[in-house]
Formats: structure tokens, sequence, C-alpha cells
């Protein structure tokens, strides 16, 4: 299988599109043309994953963290990056990374995580706006279906729960062809009125491209006439965090040893809190989400879980919301089951596996 298929299946669900600005997701390393042999799943690059990888016949390493995110000034033998890019070039080791592009994903790693953790009504905590557009397009009454059809199979056409969303009028359309045209309907050099109906769908902005390729092959005119509309709603789907209710309320101390539990955590870092007697709304965020605690504190969340928590931000929850403290690598660590599962779907009989050598670098004493 050809690596560029494989990262046309990643990023179906997890489009390079919405990662934030200063991340680096996608192929790190590798030929897109590529005969892929096996895939290895890893949180982190390091040396062990990439021994790993060679002793089981993978060339293509996924991992969550880009291990290249920042700009590269020099290399010299015996530097860490060094030894790593030579051993992936030896190799001829392919390196792909779905990093925010997993968290923001209503099919990512923050939606597992509230999952993991039983919350029902789960939706997105932060989710992000500016990311949908319109597309507005006229054609005969008869070719509607047709149209319609082949919008909604490139992905237009869904609002939340629901797909084949449009809006259709009838209306006259009028036109003349010219003398280099071949008109589907009406003749050269006259105003022709032509029956047609008005379709109106939504779709994700990353699918624009696809979206007018499915238009452009399905319409019967020589000259299609669309518009493109740029949206301002939120996008319920993308975003970074997740929040939902548990089933029952938990007293605090309760919560706290489900969570420890769930996570396995040798020790649990929280806010204090006073005036909260139960826990029912919570809200999440994978890796370093403390910027967006004020969101959750906004939402009346009860209990916000995520990691890299400083000094004053566990002040500026002070009383306002249990803040807890689950670990980097402990909050994301699921990305391996999470892509693992979503490749095993897509490529069954492909070979798929999940690195033994991913692990935390912080240790408890």
């Amino acid at each position: 299988m050809k690596l560029n298929d494989i990262i046309k299946i990643i990023e179906a669900s997890y489009p390079l599109y919405i990662q934030e600005p200063y991340d680096n997701s996608g192929l790190i390393i590798g030929d897109k043309e590529a005969n892929i042999n096996g895939i290895l799943i890893a949180l982190d690059l390091n040396n062990d994953v990439i021994k790993e990888a060679i002793k089981n016949n993978c060339n293509l390493i996924i991992t969550h963290h880009p291990f290249i995110f920042n700009n590269i000034k020099k290399l010299e033998a015996g530097d860490e990056l060094f030894d790593k890019l030579n051993l992936i070039f030896k190799n001829e080791i392919n390196v792909y990374s779905s990093h925010t592009p997993m968290d923001k994903s209503f099919n990512g790693i923050n939606i597992a995580l509230a999952e993991r953790l039983n919350l029902k009504n789960i939706q997105i905590l932060y989710p992000e706006n500016n990311l949908l557009c319109k597309l507005v397009t006229f054609c005969p009454l008869n070719y509607a279906d047709k149209v319609r059809e082949s919008l909604f199979n490139a992905g237009a056409g869904v609002i939340g729960n629901y797909d084949c969303c449009s809006y259709n009028v009838q209306g006259l359309g009028s036109f003349r062809a010219g003398d280099d045209t071949n008109p589907f309907v009406g003749k050269k050099g006259e105003i022709h009125y032509e029956p047609e109906t008005r379709i109106e769908t939504i779709f994700p902005k990353w699918l624009t491209n696809d979206i007018i390729s499915a238009l452009l092959y399905s319409h019967p005119y020589e000259e299609v006439a669309y518009d493109i509309y740029q949206l301002e709603n939120t996008h319920p789907k993308v975003g970074l965090g997740a929040v939902g209710n548990l089933n029952n309320e938990m007293e605090v101390y309760d919560f706290l040893t489900f969570v420890k539990d769930i996570f396995k955590l040798p020790t649990l870092r929280y806010s204090y809190v006073e005036n909260i007697k139960k826990i029912h709304k919570v809200a999440l965020c994978s890796g370093s989400g403390a910027d967006i605690l004020p969101i959750a504190i906004n939402q009346k969340a009860d209990a916000y879980l995520t990691a890299d928590i400083k000094y004053h931000d566990f002040q500026k929850a002070h009383n306002k919301i249990l803040l807890l403290d689950i670990g980097h690598y402990e909050s994301e660590i699921i990305f391996v089951e999470k892509m693992y599962d979503y490749l095993s779907k897509k490529i069954p009989n492909f070979a798929i596996q999940k690195s033994e050598n991913s692990y935390s670098f912080i240790n408890f004493f």
C-alpha cells in the first residue's frame, strides 16, 4: 500500500487544516510514493521505537508528537537528532505525526478520554469557528439529484449528527452561449431560459477542492455557476477539549480516587475546593490545556482534567473548579490505541502494530 493512500485515510478524519498554528503535524520524513510494509504507532519517536520498527519490518511510524517541531539550525554526529535521522534514513523509514488534528477532532483523543471516564452527552469543550463554508449552485431540474448525491459523497451536507443536508428551490436561470461554446441546452448567440434548481449545502473548508471537483464532475453544464461563502458558524465537531456529565454525581474524594484509578496515577495534584460538594459536569483537555481553564469555568464544569498545570493555574481555579493534573503522558497515551483502532477498521488485514516503547519521561519517587 502506498504511503499517500494511508495519509489520505488518516487525514479524512484528522485533517491537517485544523492543526494549531504552532503545530507540525503531517508527513515529517518520507516518500509519499513509498510502498508501506507495516505500520508502528507510538506516542513519541525515540530510538527504541525506531529500532522496534526496524525489527518488526515496519517502514512507517505514526506518532502523536512530531519529533521535529522547531527549526533545525545544525546537525552533528553524536547529537540525538542526528542519530535519529541517521537511523531513519539508513532504514528508509517514513514518519508521520497527527498531533493537534487528533486532539481537535470529534473522533480524536479528547472524546476518547471522555468516553473512558464514562461521560454522557459529550461535546467539544471549545469548538472552533470559521471552518465551514456554504456552496450555492444551480442546475437543470432533472440533474439536481445527481449533483446533490455527488456533493454529499464528497463530504458536503453534514450538520452535527445529520447528513445529506441541503436547501433547494426552483427558479429560472438565463444565459447566452458564445461562439466558442458547446451548450448543454440552448443555442449559440441566443438568450436561453432554463428551469433550474438552486442547491445550497454546507461543507468543511478543508474539503473545498473535493467539493468543487464533485460539482464539476456531476454537473451537465459546460460552465458551472457556483458561489462559495465563508461562514462564521461554530463547527460542533472540531475544537479543543471535551465536556460531559457523569451518570451519577460523585463526592470530590470519590471522584479523585476514580480518576486516579482510571489513569493509573501514582499521585494526583488537584486544586482546593470548598464550595463544590458533588462532581457531575466534567471537562477535560489532553496535554497542556491550562489555557482553556476559563472555558471550563464559564461552562460551569465541576471538574477540569488536563496536564502541565502551573502554580498560578491552580490559583485561578481556587474555589471555582476542581482542577486536576492527570499528566501529559497519561492524558495522551490513548493516542496509540485510538489510531490503531481507526486504521485497523479502515485497512483490515494490514500489518499495524502498537509500539511497546511509548513511555513517560517523568518518574515519581
